[in-house]
């Protein structure tokens, strides 16, 4: 891997971003199927529709990515998206065993879904941007990497942050450690917005930086 990738700071921090968001959204859809099927008790069929709040949402604003790129710079988009997911995420991580699925569940979910529609493809073109073309291999293959290491090693520091939740009844744990985990979601998301503000945002304004 050419080291030269990360001499631009935009693309050092979309791979920054990259991790720490799909991090988050794997813990996501980890633990919100377990709560919904160990403390509503729904089956597998019912657990699967629960997300289509989320699903529909994120295919409408995803098919308006590049109308908005238009009207707006690419870390607006992106940072507006990383916003919109932190938002429902922290609204989601406020379950517990009385959490009713409309109001607690399916709608931050429309937030996480914006989100979710807003930033891939803002992110993936901040990843790539600038790169020579005998390099564009291997930074395509830098935004797959930093894509899957985010998601085990998030998943493996959440799940270890569930563990430590016991209430001592099964669906109550369950409840709890959901919680506790999709709040360890909502700080990796805040971290990948501070991310896009610190590195990604700057380095747009420098334009000598996009062509290294």
């Amino acid at each position: 891997m050419p080291l030269r990738l990360f001499a631009s700071r935009e693309r050092s921090g979309a791979y920054v971003t990259r991790m720490l968001y799909m991090g988050a959204m794997i813990g996501f859809f980890f633990f919100t199927a377990q709560f919904v099927r160990s403390v509503y008790h729904w089956t597998p069929l019912r657990a699967g529709l629960a997300f289509l709040p989320m699903t529909l949402v994120n295919v409408v604003f995803a098919v308006q990515v590049p109308r908005l790129l238009e009207r707006a710079s690419r870390p607006q988009v992106l940072s507006t998206g990383l916003a919109l997911t932190m938002v429902g995420m922290v609204w989601l991580s406020r379950l517990d065993m009385h959490t009713p699925y409309p109001t607690g569940v399916a709608l931050p979910m429309v937030l996480i879904g914006a989100g979710q529609g807003l930033v891939p493809a803002p992110l993936t073109s901040s990843g790539v941007d600038g790169v020579a073309p005998a390099d564009a291999g291997a930074a395509s293959g830098l935004v797959n990497t930093v894509h899957q290491i985010g998601s085990a090693l998030s998943l493996s520091i959440l799940t270890a942050l569930a563990a430590s939740v016991s209430t001592g009844h099964g669906a109550a744990d369950i409840a709890a450690r959901s919680g506790a985990a999709l709040t360890g979601s909502a700080a990796l998301l805040a971290l990948a917005l501070g991310a896009t503000l610190t590195l990604i945002v700057p380095a747009r304004t420098r334009p000598h930086e996009r062509s290294l």
